[in-house]
């Protein structure tokens, strides 16, 4: 199979993470669990924890930030903000314009997606759909989450998984032959009720009892949750390698969305592609949702784990439920 021409490549990356850390240690004084059950069933050992001060449009905008003194780019040259986010500072209007306004990029358009863990990788096909129609030469893809605001604090199997966080890129025409080689984006949305938030919305709008029994927070199935997310991030990563003309060999460096280090293992496995070669920063953030992807991305070059002419792989799955997957040559 002819490898594919990248059309649109990440100019830059920035993330923003919230100061205050919150180890098993500490949640063991909460709820009734430890560290060592946290550790065995996640391998999470800390999350961080933005304050009540700091909305998911605070944190989006100082990852942007970053990306944009990084790539050199002015407010002014964005043409798109796309923001993918499960935990919107408020429901009208989207945390894309607050972002907008806060960066004072007056030029762009920007909007909200809403695809949970997976809504980076959706929202990077997004902006290459725009660059390439020819509407736009710049797009800002930011995953902002304040996870922790939708959290139930009295339910230990769900209370533990999740951090705060936020991750933005710089999107471009591709020059040089580097960039998105592949992508691959699905949904299935009769398995909704597996993980989502029953209530809050317009069809069983808050209220006392809502309220009362917390409906309004994530609920989980987990073990039905662990079974599709492996399966689906599976499919996803084969369908991403075949659609750039890789195989799991190829890849320089995998970036899974970081649930759970028995999803990370179990799909690594799938994808044949050694734990050497993963990046894994669960164990110190806890699942940030959309934003665990481009802040691990973003890390990773810090470190210099990605160089010129490298492959990355990156693979999410969501509530909805949504997976994705995508393969970047750097």
């Amino acid at each position: 199979m002819k490898e594919p021409k990248p059309i649109v490549e990440i100019a830059a990356t920035g993330r923003w993470l919230p100061e205050r850390v919150v180890t098993n240690a500490d949640l063991e004084k909460e709820l009734d669990t430890s560290d060592a059950w946290i550790r065995e069933r996640t391998g999470i050992r800390e999350r961080r924890i933005a304050g009540p001060e700091v909305g998911a449009a605070d944190m989006g905008a100082r990852a942007a930030r970053i990306a944009m003194k990084r790539a050199g780019v002015h407010a002014g040259e964005i043409d798109f903000i796309i923001v993918a986010t499960a935990t919107p500072d408020r429901l009208l209007p989207s945390t894309a314009c607050d972002i907008q306004a806060m960066l004072g990029a007056t030029n762009a358009a920007a909007y909200d997606i809403s695809a949970a863990c997976s809504g980076f990788l959706f929202a990077m096909e997004i902006a290459e759909g725009h660059i390439a129609a020819g509407r736009g030469d710049l797009a800002l893809v930011i995953s902002t989450e304040k996870m922790t605001g939708i959290v139930d604090w009295t339910d230990r199997s769900t209370a533990v998984l999740f951090g705060d966080g936020a991750g933005a890129a710089l999107v471009r025409r591709s020059s040089n032959g580097r960039g998105v080689m592949s992508s691959y984006i699905r949904s299935d949305g009769t398995l909704a009720e597996l993980l989502w938030r029953p209530a809050g919305g317009v069809r069983i709008p808050m209220d006392a009892g809502v309220l009362e029994r917390r409906d309004h927070l994530v609920k989980m199935a987990g073990r039905e949750v662990f079974k599709h997310a492996v399966k689906a991030m599976a499919d996803a990563a084969d369908q991403a390698l075949v659609r750039a003309g890789l195989t799991g060999d190829d890849i320089d460096l995998f970036i899974p969305h970081q649930a759970n280090m028995r999803i990370i293992e179990a799909t690594a496995k799938f994808a044949k592609i050694p734990m050497s070669k993963v990046y894994i920063n669960v164990d110190r953030y806890g699942n940030m949702s959309s934003a665990t992807i481009p802040v691990a991305l973003d890390e990773a070059l810090e470190q210099g784990r990605i160089g010129p002419g490298d492959n990355v792989l990156m693979v999410a799955f969501g509530a909805g439920f949504t997976w994705a997957s995508s393969v970047v040559r750097w």
